[in-house]
């Protein structure tokens, strides 16, 4: 096992009321900095910022997205799935095996095993989850600013009461999840 290359995955975005569902591929090269890499929820926003750009500089990852339609066509959970097995495909090196957070894998995907809260317990997992969480939050950002009045800049879209308050407010937009309850509830009254 000692010679084995191993690739972390991890998806983000699940419980967001708008945006795309997000996946990283990552493996880790040698000179990168181990210390560093923790599940995204327990790091800053600026830090993540950091760690996600030495984490590109030190090692090969990609990113794999579900776009909202394909959210409220196929499920979330079949959307974290398709995400994930974008970003797999796009990767140019080749690992012998897949470790994904969770308790499921893209069934295209043959050579992996699934680690519950992987983000927690194995580095490569850990890094992927930081990618993808920049990449999400800096494209929410960016949607933010065009759409001010749901505050994606700080929610990111998940389902704050301020965000919650917005949809009432303004009604829905092209990046909400139909499919989710609170978006669903706005749209049938």
């Amino acid at each position: 096992m000692a010679n084995k290359l191993f690739a972390g995955v991890d998806e983000v975005g699940r419980g967001c009321l708008a945006g795309p569902v997000v996946s990283c591929v990552v493996i880790l090269k040698k000179n990168i900095k181990k210390k560093l890499l923790k599940d995204s929820k327990m790091v800053s926003f600026k830090d993540r910022l950091y760690i996600a750009d030495h984490i590109k500089k030190n090692s090969w990852f990609s990113i794999g997205v579900a776009s909202v339609s394909e959210i409220d066509k196929y499920n979330i959970f079949n959307a974290s799935l398709l995400s994930m097995e974008r970003a797999i495909k796009k990767l140019k090196k080749k690992p012998d095996l897949y470790l994904i957070d969770g308790t499921h894998g893209p069934k295209k995907i043959k050579n992996f095993k699934t680690v519950i809260k992987g983000d927690q317990k194995i580095k490569c997992i850990s890094a992927a989850s930081i990618v993808a969480k920049v990449f999400r939050d800096l494209y929410m950002i960016k949607l933010g600013n065009k759409f001010p009045q749901y505050n994606w800049q700080k929610n990111f879209g998940y389902g704050t009461l301020q965000h919650l308050n917005a949809l009432k407010k303004f009604g829905i937009s092209n990046y909400h999840r139909k499919s989710y309850r609170p978006v669903h509830n706005i749209l049938s009254k």
